[in-house]
């Protein structure tokens, strides 16, 4: 008996714990809006929570772990979606980058903040967790949510690239790290270019830089 009520706290206390850095994620969205992450104060987020910076900085030990949580969110939702119509080769590829096009248009100042944030790291970061519960509670209605494997945005490009090489969309001789790489270099230099020039749409300019990459590798 002591053993079944210790296993329902501990699941109610997992489930807090997921909505809390759900919760988190969300207001540090919608706080930022176009501007800097740096001009985001913890504070600011923790009025919106409302919970005290030590409980913040439980769950995110770093502010810019928020960031680092956002893009495993994001790659995590084109986990579910590429399961749920799955795409290959340069299809997958062109998706990944209107993805990123329309996260452009909706959160500018987060996207860009994290960019920055990977930029000005001295090693690449490890990807920040995200529990089972985290999972059930943003994908509801998916009782399997557990078996979707999330890869981080390196490993879907070389997955799709090898596709296309396989399907003949990509005929150039490379080696399949190095497309995945340039791949990688148009993806993230879009954003900053775009943002430098001020671009507008957003995905009309990614595709157009896509495009003219895999023209060069047909």
């Amino acid at each position: 008996m002591y053993y079944f009520h210790a296993k329902i706290t501990m699941s109610l206390r997992k489930e807090k714990s997921a909505r809390l850095k759900l919760s988190v994620l969300d207001h540090t969205i919608r706080l930022i809006g176009k501007k800097s992450f740096d001009d985001l104060y913890v504070e600011e987020i923790c009025s919106k929570v409302k919970i005290s910076k030590v409980t913040l900085f439980k769950y995110f030990p770093q502010k810019e772990d928020i960031l680092l949580y956002y893009f495993r969110i994001w790659c995590l939702k084109r986990a579910v979606e590429l399961r749920d119509k799955p795409k290959e080769g340069v299809a997958g590829i062109t998706y990944l980058f209107d993805k990123l096009a329309e996260d452009c248009e909706l959160h500018p100042g987060i996207i860009l903040s994290l960019f920055a944030y990977l930029a000005d790291l001295k090693r690449p970061p490890k990807p920040f967790p995200v529990k089972a519960e985290e999972k059930k509670l943003l994908f509801q209605d998916i009782k399997d949510i557990q078996a979707v494997e999330i890869q981080s945005l390196d490993q879907m490009f070389e997955k799709f690239t090898l596709e296309a090489i396989f399907k003949k969309e990509i005929t150039k001789t490379a080696s399949t790290r190095d497309l995945t790489n340039l791949l990688s270099t148009v993806f993230y230099g879009s954003v900053v270019t775009a943002h430098i020039q001020q671009l507008s749409p957003i995905k009309f300019f990614f595709r157009r830089n896509l495009e003219m990459v895999l023209k060069g590798l047909v």
